[in-house]
């Protein structure tokens, strides 16, 4: 059992965290984008990258910090109690995952530039309307000494600004990685703001020529370097989803410290209290899941799969849970856009699907117990 309690130095980390985050990316930061019609802000990227968290899986060698996932998902809970719209799970996370696994130059280079700020990534791999890598029909058809893609991608997470996509398709024998510059010829992009006001995009594939140069890793076993990097996506993703629950939870509380009714605070109602007190314990037993999740992708990254699974699993069931009583708790209040709450709701209901849904990862964690 990995130990379940925030080092001296991760207290720090989430000290520094909220700080900075309350001041710079608050919840209204979040309106004000949408309301602007952006998705992300790129000068809130930047100042990320000077603290180090862009940095935060990128190995010393490339100018990063290599602080490891535990502190990733430190990080990806603060950005989840505001809600805060960055690149840092796709390019940070995923990306940063995804190419630390291979060596050379290539690599070296696209892992400094992540850690810079200075490039941002996006994993296209879904398809259809569930996750699903196995599945990919995609096509890249051998051309010489490279490849010819021809395909498309959906639900592709920050797809509409991002440099460049960690693209999987499948080759003669297998699923292939690859890493392209968005704008190379033949990639089009359909950019769309999803209901949690964040970028998703639909990328159509046309003739796309790629060199061996762009291969991540080997050719017909993109696993061998995807499945590390999706773990890591999805155990920083349960981590925001927990900092999400728990910025709805203190939401909710603050309200019933406040409102009256029959001239009494609501929140000396015990009914009240019971649901209160019911989600407090489930945030905590969620948020020990995903420290968990961190600790063993640190110390054994290659069994990660049950404890990662788990984590986003019980993530989406209590960030659901959260935001359904915050809104139940607020009243007729918390289903107006004039509050907050509603983000919330909308950004787990998003969350909940990328990177596989509560089904796909219930049964990773069955089938890890032999059922």
């Amino acid at each position: 059992m990995a130990n379940l309690t925030r080092s001296e130095e991760e207290v720090m980390l989430a000290d520094a965290a909220r700080g900075f985050l309350d001041d710079a990316a608050p919840v209204s930061h979040l309106r004000k984008l949408r309301d602007a019609g952006k998705t992300h802000d790129p000068s809130l990227w930047k100042d990320m990258a000077a603290m180090g968290w862009s940095g935060i899986l990128v190995p010393e060698s490339a100018g990063g910090s290599d602080m490891g996932h535990a502190a990733a998902g430190i990080l990806a809970a603060e950005m989840g109690k505001t809600l805060v719209c960055s690149p840092f799970l796709s390019s940070a996370v995923i990306a940063a995952t995804a190419l630390r696994q291979v060596t050379g130059e290539r690599s070296a280079a696209a892992l400094a530039g992540i850690a810079a700020g200075d490039v941002t990534y996006a994993l296209a791999i879904d398809e259809g309307n569930k996750f699903a890598p196995d599945s990919t029909s995609l096509v890249a058809e051998r051309l010489g000494n490279g490849f010819r893609l021809n395909g498309c991608k959906t639900f592709v997470v920050d797809g509409g600004f991002a440099d460049h996509l960690l693209v999987l398709a499948r080759t003669d024998e297998g699923l292939t990685l690859f890493d392209l510059p968005k704008d190379r010829d033949g990639i089009s992009c359909n950019a769309q703001s999803m209901i949690d006001s964040r970028d998703a995009a639909r990328i159509d594939f046309e003739n796309v020529e790629a060199t061996g140069d762009n291969v991540v890793g080997t050719v017909d076993d993109a696993m061998r370097v995807l499945k590390p990097a999706l773990e890591a996506g999805q155990a920083a993703l349960a981590a925001e989803m927990t900092g999400l629950a728990a910025g709805a939870f203190g939401m909710t509380v603050d309200y019933l410290k406040e409102r009256k009714q029959f001239g009494t605070v609501i929140g000396n109602f015990q009914a009240l209290q019971h649901r209160a007190a019911h989600l407090w314990c489930e945030i905590e037993v969620t948020a020990s899941a995903v420290i968990n999740a961190g600790r063993v992708l640190d110390n054994d990254p290659d069994n990660a799969a049950f404890a990662v699974s788990l984590a986003k699993a019980r993530a989406m069931d209590t960030a659901k849970l959260a935001v359904i009583e915050g809104v139940q708790m607020h009243g007729g209040i918390g289903m107006t856009d004039a509050f907050d709450m509603g983000f919330y709701m909308k950004r787990a209901r998003v969350a909940a699907e990328w990177l596989g849904d509560y089904g796909y990862h219930a049964e990773q964690v069955a089938r890890s117990r032999g059922f």
